[in-house]
């Protein structure tokens, strides 16, 4: 697991840093590697030299780009790593949400709080990579991790997976789209757009009118009837999937 601390005050990296050692150890089962950032900008020139995190610890209050910017930057490169905001501030707690944050924390980090934020991103790691669909393809089965997909189309009379890795086309559908797609939606991160799509919430970084745009530089243009409802469901998705401690 790679961890990323950006804070540009040396004790609250310090701090954080000893209380990540402290977790990696206490949980041994865990192989961490972790790494300090002075500034937002020397994080985001390391991701797009050498990759993003699983997880990154972001000071909101910093100097030129601040947590926030941060965040929405990872984003925008396509980074699924979860993040946690850590502040003297609790004025920010609701635009966390905007760049779909796990969880927010104020300082003095107390280390029971750190450490529970710390086990939910764990068991939530583990629950989506065991979380997988088989798709029946003209060349045999193909194994989808539900992670990695980003949304489903009917094309055709075969059902397309656009996955971050790839594209998987289905055999030829024999039974309705709908049913094909029952087992997804029964996952509430997938949400059925009109009769020919299904979206992973997790994979929307904004909705604008009738535009979906995905952190894989996507845009999707959805009816103008189906917009306003698939709007209101990945609001709602956000809202309700973390408790901000």
């Amino acid at each position: 697991m790679r961890i990323a601390i950006c804070d540009d005050e040396v004790v609250h990296q310090n701090a954080a840093f000893d209380l990540l050692q402290s977790y990696l150890s206490a949980r041994s089962f865990l192989c961490g590697e972790i790494q300090v950032f002075g500034s937002g900008e020397t994080l985001l020139s390391h991701i797009e030299k050498y990759g993003g995190f699983d997880l990154y610890l972001l000071d909101i209050l910093m100097p030129e780009m601040n947590g926030m910017e941060i965040g929405r930057r990872l984003r925008q490169l396509g980074s699924r790593g979860e993040i946690i905001f850590l502040t003297n501030s609790n004025g920010f707690a609701a635009d966390s949400y905007d760049v779909e944050a796990f969880s927010y924390l104020l300082k003095p980090v107390q280390e029971e709080k750190l450490y529970s934020v710390l086990d939910r991103v764990i068991q939530k790691r583990n629950q989506s990579q065991q979380k997988v669909i088989i798709v029946h393809t003209a060349e045999g089965a193909s194994r989808i991790q539900l992670d990695n997909l980003c949304y489903v189309e009917r094309v055709g009379r075969v059902a397309r997976y656009n996955c971050t890795d790839g594209v998987v086309d289905s055999q030829t559908i024999r039974i309705s789209f709908k049913e094909l797609v029952a087992p997804l939606l029964e996952d509430q991160r997938f949400y059925m757009c009109g009769a020919s799509y299904v979206l992973n919430f997790q994979h929307v970084v904004k909705v604008n009118n009738q535009k979906i745009y995905l952190d894989t530089g996507e845009t999707i243009v959805l009816p103008r009837t189906v917009a306003p409802e698939f709007k209101k469901h990945w609001g709602n998705y956000w809202l309700g999937k973390e408790s901000f401690l």
